[in-house]
């Protein structure tokens, strides 16, 4: 009985990874430019947030310190 349960799971995954597979030649995968021009925005996006939060960290700390402490 262990045996067929064990053919049972190899054949399960056999089937999983057949499968996958099949749908990985399903998608459209991007250019290397497209891939480059999407990477270079979000690290460009990435500094911007980052300089508009450390801005407010910042203005903040100042105005604390000025008037808080």
């Amino acid at each position: 009985m262990a045996i067929l349960k064990n053919m049972n799971i190899f054949s399960k995954i056999t089937n999983f990874l057949k499968e996958t597979r099949v749908e990985m030649k399903k998608v459209n995968w991007p250019t290397r430019k497209e891939t480059i021009k999407y990477t270079l925005i979000v690290i460009g996006l990435s500094f911007v947030v980052a300089f508009f939060l450390g801005g407010l960290d910042l203005l903040f700390t100042l105005l604390i310190t000025k008037y808080l402490l």
